[in-house]
Formats: structure tokens, C-alpha cells, sequence
């Protein structure tokens, strides 16, 4: 899962936050939980559960996309010139190290307790945030299931200080063919996981048993370098929003526009519908708020108490996975009725919120305080080796 917390101009200015980006973060979390939370617990059955379960199979990954083109935005956003690689990275480990120990903690306690198979190489793997190089269902998903995308995440903040240099070399006038470039290639790595990965053996999970390999899902969407397509999307995605080349769509359409897509990727074959090629339909909404935000227009995903949901995200969805399996071993084949059912998701939910809100406020916040704050003047390459054009930078956790 992306995340980001950037502050800072490239100018070096005073910057200018993106609140709706953060709130966006929250809605974004809450569709992968509502995938979780429906798969992995008896609580929703039924013919309601079955639809449930149809309509938010792959919620989880639309949300999942959503943040990896956010941090490409974001991280584009608020490039300092004054910045250089061993800053950038500390600073990132500083924002999401902390978070993953502390889960990975909690994560091997269940594992252990519910005597769960993990082998040597999956423990190491998940605790060094590698674990989604490897095409092997057990691995990719060790010890804590969402963490993999923190195995992504760790890829992008290793080559942005080399990307962004390569990327701020595309004149203005040639940014949106190059986001067409990026988009043609996730198509193409959608047609290289259905037509040339093996389709053998056959993954008996999900909506997609029996009609996949793993290989197939992992390639496109578990492997790094094809996740990174989206995460370059979203540095180009800045790029044209701040050259101001977007055109003027306003965030109801760019919602609407989201959410149609989303509708599309449940009738598209699930390599199409699960990764990049889907959630290339979220990139309107991310430019549209963060141009809402620069031109100080109506959003109602700057509202407080909805971007403090943003900024806890981070949090929520490295801690949801392991709140909903510990309910889920506790519950056990239990069923309940539809009403009970769903208070029962609720309180989950709010759990979930509850020890995401400590663990922002005592572990993520003061953390990244002390240890992730931009320091100028450091050793190293500047990321940015010319002023870039004057444009309000942001910040969405």
C-alpha cells in the first residue's frame, strides 16, 4: 500500500497541503477492507454474502492501485530541489518501517497461535519486505496477507531518485503521450500474464479458482516492476497537473468516472480487472482533487474528521488483515443472521479503526517526527538538478 507523506516544495516554497488526496486514502482503505471482511469471515453468508462477495471481490485490489498511482502523484508532488537520495530514503523508512515491525509483530503472534504453515523463507521474506518477489502463494502472502504491497512500495522508493530525474526530462507538450505509453504497457502486462505465463496448476482460491495460476496473479498483480507501472503513472499524472495540462474535470465526474470503472473491472477477465489496467480509471479522480485542493474549490474529501481517516489509513490497512483473521479464528464455521452479521463487520471495522488510531498516534506520528523530517543540505545527488516551475506542493498520507 502506498504511503505517503511529502512536505515540501520543489522550489524550496512553503507548501500547500492536498487534504483531499489524504481523504481519498480512507475510502481507498475501506475498499480493501470491505474484501477482506467479507472473504476471510463467516460473519455476511447467504445469498447476501454471495452477492456481497461478488460486487467487492475486487474492491480490495481497486484500492490497492489507487495508492500506488497516489504515491507516484504525491512523491512528484513534493520533490525538493534541495533533496537527494539518502534523504528521500530515510525518510520513507522512517514513515513506514516503524508500522510494519510493530504489525509484523502482531502478525507472527496469530501465525504461531493458529499454528499457520510458514516456512523459513517466508518469514524472512515478509520481515524484509520482500516477500512479493517470489511466485509462491504462501510467501506472497506471509505472515501479515496485505504486507506484500510494502514489498512494492519498498521497490518505488528505491528507483524514484533515479525515475524522477528521467521522467522531469519529458517536455510538457509530450506528457500525455507518455501516459499513454505507461497505460499500453500495463495492457501489456496484462496480455503477458494471460497469454505467456503458465496457466499451470491451476489456483483453487477466490473468485478465480480453477481458471488461473497463481504465476498468472502473482505476475501481475504481486511482481514489483509491473506494479511500478502505475506508481510511474501517477509521477507523470503530477507532471501534467502541475504543467497545468489537465483538463478541467471536476471531482463528481471523476468519482463517477472512478467508480464506472470499477463496475467495468468486474465484467473484465480478473488479470485485467484485479491490477493496473483497472485502476488506470482511478487516476482522474487523484488529479481532480488534488486541482480542487490547488484552486481551494468544493470538496467534501477535505472535511476533517474524513482526512483524519486518511492520515490513520496507513495504520488501518496494516492492521485490518490481522483484526479480521483474528476475529475470523475466533468466530470459527459460525454463521449468524444478516443483521447480527453486519454489526458484527461494524464492530471489526471499528476495532480495526480503534487500534489504527493508536498505533498512528504512538508509533507512525511521533516516529515520523523525529526521523522523517527534511533535512537540507545533505550528501548526495539532488533529485531534482534544475528549479522546477512554481507549483503548490502537498501533502496526502
Amino acid at each position: 500500500m502506498s504511503a505517503v507523506d511529502g512536505k515540501g516544495a520543489s522550489t524550496g516554497s512553503a507548501p500547500a497541503r492536498l487534504p483531499s488526496l489524504t481523504g481519498l486514502r480512507a475510502f481507498a482503505a475501506l475498499l480493501v477492507f470491505l474484501t477482506h471482511i467479507l472473504w476471510y469471515t463467516t460473519l455476511i453468508q447467504g445469498e447476501t454474502g454471495d452477492d456481497l462477495r461478488d460486487k467487492f471481490t475486487l474492491s480490495g485490489s481497486y484500492g490497492v492501485g489507487f495508492f500506488f498511482i497516489l504515491s507516484g502523484f504525491v512523491l512528484t508532488w513534493t520533490a525538493r530541489s534541495d533533496d537527494t537520495a539518502p534523504s528521500f530514503w530515510r525518510r520513507r523508512l522512517a514513515k513506514i518501517g516503524p508500522m510494519h515491525v510493530v504489525t509484523f509483530a502482531l502478525a507472527a503472534i496469530l501465525v504461531v497461535s493458529t499454528d499457520r504453515p510458514t516456512r523459513t523463507v517466508d518469514w524472512i521474506a515478509a520481515a524484509t519486505m520482500q516477500q512479493a518477489w517470489f511466485p509462491s502463494v504462501e510467501t506472497s502472502a506471509a505472515v501479515n496477507g496485505v504486507a506484500w504491497s510494502l514489498c512494492c512500495e519498498f521497490f518505488f522508493y528505491l528507483m524514484f531518485p533515479a525515475l524522477l530525474p528521467l521522467l522531469r526530462r519529458i517536455r510538457d507538450e509530450w506528457l500525455w503521450p507518455a501516459l499513454g505509453v505507461v497505460v499500453l504497457l500495463i495492457a501489456g502486462a496484462f496480455l503477458i500474464g494471460t497469454y505467456v505465463v503458465s496457466d499451470q496448476p491451476r489456483l483453487l482460491a477466490f473468485s478465480v479458482s480453477g481458471e488461473l495460476s497463481f504465476k498468472q496473479v502473482w505476475f501481475v498483480y504481486f511482481f514489483p516492476p509491473v506494479r511500478a507501472l502505475e506508481f510511474v503513472l501517477g509521477i507523470l499524472l503530477a507532471r501534467v497537473v502541475a504543467a497545468g495540462r489537465w483538463p478541467r474535470i471536476s471531482l463528481v465526474p471523476a468519482f463517477v468516472l472512478a467508480v464506472a470503472g470499477y463496475v467495468i473491472a468486474l465484467y473484465e477477465p480478473y488479470l485485467a480487472g484485479s491490477a493496473g489496467l483497472a485502476t488506470i480509471w482511478t487516476a482522474p479522480l487523484i488529479a481532480a482533487a488534488a486541482t480542487a485542493d490547488r484552486r481551494q474549490t468544493a470538496s467534501v474529501f477535505r472535511n476533517r474528521t474524513v482526512v483524519f481517516l486518511g492520515e490513520i489509513s496507513f495504520a488501518f490497512y496494516m492492521v485490518h488483515w490481522i483484526t479480521i483473521v483474528t476475529t475470523a479464528e475466533l468466530l470459527g464455521t459460525r454463521t449468524f443472521s444478516l443483521g447480527v452479521g453486519t454489526l458484527m463487520s461494524l464492530g471489526v471495522l471499528v476495532a480495526a479503526g480503534a487500534i489504527a488510531t493508536v498505533l498512528y498516534l504512538c508509533v507512525e506520528r511521533p516516529l515520523v517526527r523525529r526521523f522523517g523530517r527534511h533535512r537540507p543540505g545533505g550528501a548526495g545527488v539532488p533529485l531534482i538538478h534544475q528549479p522546477a516551475p512554481p507549483v503548490e506542493a502537498g501533502s496526502a498520507r
